[in-house]
Formats: C-alpha cells, structure tokens, sequence
C-alpha cells in the first residue's frame, strides 16, 4: 500500500497542490482547501485511471478524500470489491 500512497502523493503533489505545500499521508487536503470541488475530479479521474476503479458519484466526498491514508484505503476497499 505504501506504493499505492506515494502515487497517490505524487500526484496531488505536482499536479494539484501549490509546489510549495508539502503533503504527507495524513494532511488534510479537502478541508484545507488543498482539494477543492474541481480538483476532486480531477484525483478522482486520476484514481480510476491508475488503480482502474470506479467511483459512484456519492463515493466523491471528503470522507473519502479527505487525506492520502483515506483515498488509499478507500481505492484498495473498491479493489477487492468490499
């Protein structure tokens, strides 16, 4: 899983996150504001493209999207059909 989370970092880091943000597991990024209603979508199209999942429109919210530790639990919950 920590693989998946350091994609997951990667991403949010230089495609959605000021360069100057440093963001580790456990930040907050929707309510910090790091993630907002158009950057969702955008984590959310990356998400399904590199961990081929999908998520129902309920599913994109900040609980889980909320921190790196949360969207990797959650892609790996969608991964073994739980």
């Amino acid at each position: 899983m920590s693989d998946m989370k350091e994609t997951i970092r990667n991403f949010i880091q230089s495609d959605i996150a000021n360069d100057n943000e440093s963001i580790s597991y456990d930040t907050p990024l929707m309510s910090s504001g790091i993630i907002d209603s158009i950057t969702a979508l955008q984590l959310v199209s990356f998400l399904e493209d590199t961990f081929k999942i999908e998520f129902q429109p309920h599913e994109v919210d900040q609980e889980n999207l909320e921190t790196i530790d949360t969207i990797a639990k959650f892609v790996a919950s969608k991964q073994s059909g739980v």
